[in-house]
């Protein structure tokens, strides 16, 4: 039993380092197995640099047919689990075929990588991108070793961004406006705006403020939908008058949210709404949904 135990122990022990991971800075991020890990933080057409050391265990060699390191953008879809659609695709080869005796140690650089999405972890689709180290071999399977690391993207200020007016109306019983200082938010942004009563003939209890991400993946007859509500806030409690304005003062930076992304890769969007809901004293409820658009603003 011990002789089968030693056969399917890995060979040896592969471990990658970025050259400059002391200094980068760190971001938490979420496994498969729901467990938190920190690893490095980088933009597109950064060069992404190290070392991977390889050590083969006391008393064992490595054949092999080759050693090689990529670099890889992969969207996976839950419904799909295991199909990693691969959007950018870089490969280092690092040794010719031969036999690994002691540690051995190759350098890797891929200049100014292309990654033009966002690392992203939703409910049905998840983005990452990931160095992956494969020893080929004949005999036995293959040894690979896998390195995540996350993509933020920057943008300026939007050049236009136009405030959002809009109307909720029941004829003759309710006629309501309300607008919004602006249509694209950072995300560590404040959303200002006033609502309008111009005409109450309803008993209103109450209204609320919600954020909403849709997350949509797939495509024609496999498309998901999936609505979050990842914000609720109470403007009012109680009747208001005709003549009477409420402001709104949100602030985003508490909430979980991403950028905005659309159409990525043909595969999913993901976007946000601004959710105006009123309830009457008889618990129907009226709503008007507007969409926003969320950005990443490069932090000084």
């Amino acid at each position: 039993m011990n002789f089968l135990i030693g056969a399917f122990k890995p060979a040896c022990n592969i471990s990658i380092t970025f050259s400059d991971g002391k200094t980068r800075k760190q971001v938490p991020m979420k496994k498969e197995n729901g467990q938190t890990v920190m690893v490095p933080l980088f933009q597109s057409q950064e060069n992404i640099a190290g070392k991977i050391s390889i050590e083969p265990f006391q008393g064992k060699k490595i054949e092999h047919n080759g050693v090689k390191v990529e670099l890889l953008g992969q969207i996976e879809m839950f419904f799909d689990r295991g199909n990693f659609y691969d959007f950018t695709s870089l490969v280092r080869e690092l040794d010719v075929p031969g036999e690994i005796y002691e540690r051995k140690t190759y350098p890797f650089e891929f200049s100014t990588v292309e990654m033009p999405y966002e690392s992203y972890n939703g409910v049905n689709v998840r983005l990452r991108y990931v160095l992956k180290v494969t020893i080929s071999r004949n005999y036995g399977a293959n040894i690979m070793e896998y390195q995540d690391f996350v993509v933020r993207n920057y943008s300026p200020p939007p050049s236009i961004n136009n405030s959002i007016k809009m109307e909720v109306g029941i004829e003759d019983c309710l006629h309501i406006e309300f607008e919004y200082n602006k249509s694209k938010y950072h995300l560590k942004d404040v959303i200002i705006g006033k609502i309008y009563f111009l005409l109450v003939r309803i008993k209103i209890k109450n209204m609320d403020l919600e954020i909403r991400r849709r997350e949509s993946t797939g495509s024609g007859a496999n498309t998901h939908v999936e609505t979050e509500t990842l914000a609720k806030f109470e403007l009012m409690d109680g009747a208001p008058v005709r003549g009477e304005s409420i402001p709104i003062r949100l602030f985003l930076s508490p909430y979980e949210l991403t950028p905005t992304h659309r159409n990525i890769n043909n595969k999913f969007s993901v976007k946000y709404y601004l959710n105006l809901v009123l309830v009457d004293e008889e618990d129907r409820r009226y709503f008007k949904q507007q969409e926003i658009t969320i950005y990443r603003l490069q932090e000084s």
